[in-house]
């Protein structure tokens, strides 16, 4: 799968929205606390959410660092090619 999301891109996040399964979302894990991702929700587990990357061979998601917290679910990308769904 191509990622929705490339680096540079500008996003909106509605900070503190419950996330549904699909939904592109910012994340945090507890091992990397000053490390913010965004990653594609795949399903809610004890400790968070189970969150995966578009691209699974060159990513690192939830099968590596557990259950990430979400922060907030991306709504737009706003820059350089302005979508509303990712």
């Amino acid at each position: 799968m191509v990622p929705a999301l490339r680096h540079e891109d500008i996003v909106l996040v509605r900070w503190g929205a419950a996330p549904k399964i699909n939904d592109v979302v910012l994340v945090r894990w507890a091992s990397r606390p000053g490390q913010l991702s965004i990653k594609r929700a795949s399903h809610p587990v004890d400790g968070g959410w189970h969150v995966v990357g578009d691209n699974p061979f060159a990513s690192t998601d939830s099968e590596q660092l557990g259950p990430a917290e979400v922060l907030g679910v991306v709504k737009a990308r706003l820059w350089p090619r302005p979508r509303l769904r990712l």
